[in-house]
């Protein structure tokens, strides 16, 4: 199937070189032109512009916008809705608020142009493991990306069968949903998002908690000198606790056991916001999620070693750069990340 992408960050040109791998036909566009380069060398079609791209697909078209939630979406929707035909398909896999999709579900429908969401979770390592999908859209809008959805999908692998799904979904056991109509899927994204907000939090409380056993307020004889990293690594085998997310962080721990290169200054980029907006309008508790939300706030205001290991393990699943570190790059960013440049949002509409 042939479909372009818009957007090569970390995230986008992996997606395009999965597409690739499966066989599919990609077009490619991104404001920098290296990015495009480095994908041609990977068999893509690259292009200058928006309109270079419209011209280079084969109707009905389809194009995956992979950019970073905000302006820079918005506005590349806008410039397309103007470029498109009845029939084409506008697929959002980044980190759009799931208002934003229904809003920009009607207005293209008005032109017979139909928008998917697509909450996409793989990070960096998705181009090999695969990416979690979360659609949401029209059934056969959704129906007809269906060869798209899943080359990039994780697949079955070797996670063993849910007992009881007889007769249900096939394609969830295969890493992709559709979840429900426009905004659906980046909902259940959001959510995701919050949830992972959460985790990361247990896991950092629950490392300072051991790493400061040996604090000098305690009895001498109740403290312990112990082996983080060493820890880290014997939860992953067995534990209830197991998790990838405890698999990043124990191999950044095993890497440095301080995490010296972390300053603890924690990034959100959006999402735990709207999912404790959501939890507000249904009135549902989210005690979890919003007292993880808040400790990433504090995150930038001082620092300790569980928020260390937050910074390591955002590293580790989506390469975020702490930015008192480095400045974020000026190619797009992936789904998730964490400032959208204006710049882009200025190029991409050509």
């Amino acid at each position: 199937m042939q479909i372009g992408m818009i957007g090569l960050g970390r995230m986008g040109a992996n997606m395009a070189r999965r597409l690739l791998k499966a066989g599919h036909e990609c077009v490619v566009f991104d404001a920098a032109a290296a990015p495009r380069e480095t994908l041609a060398k990977d068999g893509a079609k690259p292009v200058a512009s928006l309109a270079e791209m419209v011209k280079a697909l084969r109707k009905p078209r389809a194009l995956w916008v992979m950019l970073p939630a905000g302006k820079v979406t918005e506005e590349t929707v806008k410039s397309l809705a103007a470029l498109l035909d009845k029939g084409d398909i506008i697929i959002d896999g980044g980190n759009s608020f799931y208002k934003d999709d229904i809003r920009r579900a009607k207005t293209l429908a008005e032109k017979g142009v139909a928008y998917v969401d697509c909450g996409t979770s793989g990070g960096v390592w998705g181009v090999e493991r695969g990416y979690c999908l979360m659609i949401g859209g029209a059934s056969e809008a959704v129906a007809r990306l269906d060869p798209i959805f899943a080359a990039l999908a994780p697949g079955m692998g070797d996670i063993s069968r849910t007992p009881g799904r007889d007769g249900r979904d096939p394609h969830v056991e295969q890493g992709y949903l559709h979840a429900g109509p426009a905004g659906a899927g980046h909902f259940v994204k959001m959510v995701h998002n919050g949830i992972e907000y959460g985790l990361m939090q247990a896991y950092a409380e629950g490392f300072d908690i051991l790493r400061n056993k040996d604090s000098k307020d305690l009895p001498e004889g109740e403290r312990f000198d112990l082996e983080i990293a060493d820890i880290a690594e014997v939860w992953r085998r067995g534990s209830v606790i197991s998790s990838w997310l405890l698999d990043l962080g124990a191999a950044a721990l095993a890497h440095d056991p301080e995490l010296d290169k972390f300053v603890g200054d924690v990034e959100d980029s959006g999402e735990g916001r709207w999912t404790i907006d959501a939890a507000i309008e249904e009135g549902v508790p989210a005690y979890v999620l919003s007292s993880a939300l808040y400790a990433r706030f504090r995150s930038r205001q001082s620092h300790n070693f569980g928020e260390k290991v937050l910074s390591a393990m955002r590293m580790g699943f989506g390469g975020h750069v702490e930015p008192k570190h480095a400045e974020q790059p000026a190619s797009s960013d992936p789904a998730g990340g964490m400032r959208a440049r204006e710049h882009a949002a200025r190029k991409v509409a050509g």
